[in-house]
């Protein structure tokens, strides 16, 4: 998974790409963090595990619709949005954003356990900043996004985000694109 994360986003050739893979390899937890506390994916490993399924089902969804021809139109955009939409969940700051939920086993004498209902919880010494924001300042340190990818990113919660009532009659076909391919993976693939 990390390598096919790291090849697809080295073939868009940004400017800049280069030392954001390394970021995400060396100083991130990107590809052991989860991607939720309980929801979906919330294990070791989730959040690159979803961030490739994003990709997945929006480049098809982007193809089957005729937002992209894979043979002639370069998915550049469609590479970097789906695949980091979400690394704001990661490491930010040297905190990481989601850590083991730790709760007490009755069955042993109260020792500490991680929760099976809830394995993670949000980093209490973390100041929250909406993962969204957290992605595009730890993009944006690296590479130059277009516009519609700011844009996309920002919005790929739709109306289930904070903001999202922002959004209402101002969707661009990436952001939808984005926002579809995060919420069927979320709601669908990705559930157990």
């Amino acid at each position: 998974m990390k390598n096919q994360i790291i090849e697809l986003l080295r073939s868009t050739e940004r400017p800049g790409i280069e030392n954001l893979c390394e970021y995400m390899i060396y100083e991130s937890d990107f590809f052991t963090a989860p991607c939720s506390t309980q929801y979906h994916l919330c294990k070791e490993g989730g959040l690159a595990e979803h961030s490739l399924n994003v990709y997945m089902y929006m480049r098809n969804a982007a193809a089957g619709i005729g937002y992209y021809d894979p043979l002639t139109d370069s998915s550049d955009s469609i590479i970097i949005t789906s695949l980091l939409h979400d690394i704001g969940k990661a490491t930010y700051r040297g905190k990481p954003n989601y850590v083991p939920n730790m709760i007490q086993d009755k069955k042993n004498k109260g020792q500490l356990i991680q929760s099976e209902a809830k394995p993670f919880e949000s980093n209490k010494d973390r100041l929250y900043i909406p993962h969204e924001i957290v992605s595009l300042q730890i993009i944006s340190k690296y590479i130059e996004l277009t516009e519609e990818e700011e844009f996309a990113i920002l919005y790929h919660n739709g109306m289930y985000a904070p903001s999202g009532r922002d959004i209402n009659g101002k969707e661009r076909p990436l952001q939808l694109l984005l926002h579809f391919a995060d919420m069927w993976c979320s709601r669908f693939v990705e559930v157990e």
